[in-house]
């Protein structure tokens, strides 16, 4: 049988509220979206704990994929279609990549990520590679078709065409999540003309470019972007959230490694504890697991973990002031003198989280995250780089825009029943800044 051209006998259609149906007509993507691997996606939010800001962000990776895909399937479908630079043996690669690129996520990845040193890239190479379902129905296709798809994601495939659907400045991944995470918000920010800019795309060699009829379409996707980082992704009540849940993953650990005696025991932590993380164990973590530890948390005898555990499972956030570390680190060093004098253990009730984001660059050789730059196709077939037709994107390229927050339990300060001296100081200094 030949899997690769195999379709299914009648085309499969989920309805979603972003594109309002996704269509799976290969029998290879109706298999992949069927593995246990792929349905683990369904159990981790798209955007962390956002929900705690905007309480409709319940949507999952699962949904996400589902998006990317479909995007994908109308650019090679329709729009790439008979063009000669397109190469037409390369859709089912590109429709997989772009349906698994987000396979690795774990619960909360950002966090994650951060306190255990897990990748989720290095993972979603993994489940594509080792003994999983996902590997097997891609290796109907053949043999090497797995390794393919692994580096169409890890950016090592020689068609850099097919990269680019899926990893550039403009592609399906950031079309869906801006749209998707805008509708599951409810913010008006993330919203473009999509449809215009599927309109106006065209095959190159090395990347998608866009005809220049559509640069405004362009430029509206761009402005999104910005707006909803800062808008939604940055937001400090959300930061706040995932200051707490960093620390509850670095208290955890950092009791593990004492030797401290859970009342529940972390089972599922302890290959992220040890920093030995198999993939069997990997795929067992789903934000439904983490959150049933934090529940259990809250009865430890550990008084830092039990109350980080209740704030974060009952909302009870930090609150945050403006804070600006290379001036003023001598500040933060004598708040944590004072936390200490209060009792307050500054390694968890005292934080400083800084966000930043580069909304569009052009290529700069040599720097971190070479970025390769959008071209418009003008009228005289000649390719030019966005910036230089457009004021709006020339006026925020290369300009990164940074925002730091310093967090603290303002309930802990308040209540002043005892260390009131030291607590109105505190409070004093932060009132300041």
């Amino acid at each position: 049988m030949d899997h690769a051209n195999a379709k299914l006998s009648e085309e499969k259609v989920f309805k979603d509220p972003v594109h309002r149906y996704i269509h799976v007509q290969d029998q290879i993507i109706w298999d992949l979206i069927g593995t246990k691997e792929f349905q683990r996606l369904r159990r981790i939010k798209q955007l962390g704990t956002t929900y705690l800001t905007f309480h409709g962000a319940e949507h999952s990776r699962f949904s996400h994929s589902l998006g990317v895909y479909e995007i994908v399937r109308r650019i090679v479908d329709d729009v790439f279609q008979g063009r000669p630079e397109w190469n037409e043996d390369e859709r089912l690669l590109a429709l997989c990549a772009a349906l698994l690129h987000d396979l690795g996520h774990g619960p909360f990845s950002h966090s994650f990520e951060k306190v255990y040193h897990t990748d989720h890239e290095q993972f979603t190479k993994q489940i594509i590679l080792g003994d999983t379902e996902v590997h097997s129905v891609l290796h109907k296709v053949g043999a090497d078709f797995p390794q393919k798809v692994a580096d169409v994601i890890g950016k090592t495939y020689p068609d850099k065409l097919v990269i680019s659907l899926i990893s550039s400045q403009i592609d399906a991944d950031r079309m869906d999540y801006l749209q998707r995470d805008a509708y599951f918000t409810g913010v008006s920010y993330g919203h473009f003309d999509m449809e215009r800019i599927l309109r106006v795309m065209r095959p190159r060699e090395d990347q998608v470019v866009f005809k220049s009829t559509g640069m405004h379409a362009v430029e509206d996707y761009i402005m999104s972007r910005y707006q909803m980082y800062w808008q939604v992704y940055f937001h400090p009540v959300t930061r706040s959230a995932e200051v707490i849940l960093t620390k509850i993953l670095q208290r955890a650990k950092v009791l593990y490694q004492d030797s401290y005696h859970f009342k529940y025991y972390p089972t599922h932590f302890i290959s992220l504890f040890e920093e030995k993380v198999s993939l069997t164990d990997y795929l067992k973590l789903d934000e439904p697991v983490i959150l049933y530890y934090f529940q259990m948390w809250e009865e430890e005898e550990d008084a830092i973990l039990r109350k980080l555990c209740t704030r974060f499972m009952n909302r009870n956030l930090f609150k945050y002031v403006e804070f600006d570390p290379s001036k003023q680190y001598k500040l933060l060093g004598r708040l944590e003198e004072l936390f200490k004098e209060a009792e307050i253990d500054p390694n968890y009730y005292l934080a400083v989280d800084s966000s930043s984001d580069l909304p569009y660059d052009f290529y700069r050789p040599g720097e971190e995250e070479e970025r390769l730059p959008i071209h418009l196709f003008m009228p005289n077939t000649e390719l030019h780089e966005l910036s230089r037709e457009s004021a709006i994107v020339e006026a925020i390229s290369g300009k990164r825009r940074t925002d730091h927050k310093l967090y603290y339990p303002q309930d802990l300060l308040l209540d002043q029943s005892k260390h009131q001296k030291t607590k109105e100081q505190i409070l004093s200094i932060l009132e300041k800044h």
